[in-house]
This record gives structure tokens, sequence and C-alpha cells, in this order.
């Protein structure tokens, strides 16, 4: 089995070391690097191509939200904070992560997180999404165009898309809406697809901006 390679990426050596001990636990994660700063991570991610990247937010030199904008398109980003309702989340959402952990969090759950992330799916804690629908609640209406940009979906695929929204993986979409993980996929496929979306934080984002759920 192919080993999902990772970099490391905070400006505390204890809390890398932490991260690496955890990661390296695990028989299919393999650390590749580790990086003090942004500019490190964006360079170290350009030489060695990593599946994930456990990328802190407040760094020296290039903060953790640049330096995912730099890699989104090369790597997969978890985003670590120390505080769950963190000003820079949708910051980080729209730079193009694919997960939002606590630095608290439970080893399991980081693990659960970079296999999930490294699949192709993206994950937000329960308290990042609930932030995300307050965050829109406060808004006046909807966006106009995006609401009509939805209206090209099936109506599975708008089912599936609020479930996204929520912040369920396929597995668990399937099981909530009797059908299989491959099926659920395959909806995610074409539904990303027909809104031109780059992957499921921009669904989750784009189904709460068009009042889809809340």
């Amino acid at each position: 089995m192919k080993a999902i390679r990772i970099v490391i990426a905070d400006d505390q050596e204890l809390v890398r070391t932490g991260f690496r001990m955890i990661v390296q636990s695990q028989p299919d994660l393999q650390v590749v690097g580790e990086a003090a700063d942004g500019q490190e991570a964006v360079d170290l991610v350009r030489k060695e191509r990593p599946d994930v990247v456990l990328m802190d937010i407040r760094m020296p030199r290039l903060d953790g939200i640049e330096a995912t904008r730099q890699v989104a398109s090369i790597t997969r980003v978890v985003i670590l904070t120390t505080f769950e309702l963190d000003e820079y989340v949708f910051d980080a959402l729209a730079a193009g992560a694919s997960a939002f952990l606590l630095k608290a969090a439970p080893p399991e759950d980081l693990i659960k997180a970079i296999r999930v992330v490294a699949a192709g799916e993206a994950l937000l804690a329960p308290s990042v999404t609930r932030r995300l629908i307050e965050e829109f609640a406060k808004r006046p209406e909807p966006v106009p165009h995006k609401s009509k940009e939805l209206e090209t979906l099936t109506e599975r695929e708008q089912e599936v898309l609020k479930e996204v929204a929520k912040g369920l993986t396929n597995a668990e979409i399937a099981q909530r809406l009797h059908v299989s993980e491959t099926t659920v996929k395959t909806h995610v496929a074409h539904l990303l697809d027909k809104l031109d979306l780059r992957d499921r934080v921009q669904a989750v984002i784009l189904a709460y901006e068009a009042g889809l759920v809340g």
C-alpha cells in the first residue's frame, strides 16, 4: 500500500515533533519534510509534492493563508488552528484549504483528517461548519446568480450538496441517503463539474451563499 506523504508546517518545533510522532505511528502515513515558516512550506511542497500539508496559520515570513493559496493546486491542505472560532477560517477556506482542525484535537481526529483529505474529500469540524452557518445567516439575502447556477443540478445532486454543506463525508452521506458510496462520489463529481468548483469546500461555501442550507 502506497503511504500518504505529508509535510508539517508550524513555527514551533515542539508542535511539529508532536504531529510527526502521531503521523508516523501509522503505517500508511509518512512525513516527508517539516517547515518552520510559510515560505519554507511552499518551497518544500514544490520540491516534495506531498499528498497533504498540515499547515499552521500564524507563521513568520509567510502566513499559512498565503502559503495555502500558493500550494493548493499542488497538494491538499489541512489548516491547524489553536482557536475554533479563528477569524481566518474563511480566508483559509477561500485560499484552498480542504480541512480545518484544532491543534488540541485528539490524535485519531488528526489521522482521520489526513486520510479523508488525501482521499479527495474535505473535512470541516462541526464547530467550523456552525460558524459558516452563523456567518452566512447574518447576510441579508442569498446571492442570486449563485442560486441560478444551482438550478442546473438534479434533485439528487442538490440533496447531496446539502449533506456536503453539513461537512459530511461520502460514506456518511451514502448512509443517510441509502445509496452506495460510489454513487455519492459520482454525484459530488457531477455537481462540482456543473458548478465549476475546485473542491467540496467551495461547494460548502456556495451552498451557504445561495441559501440552500441554513
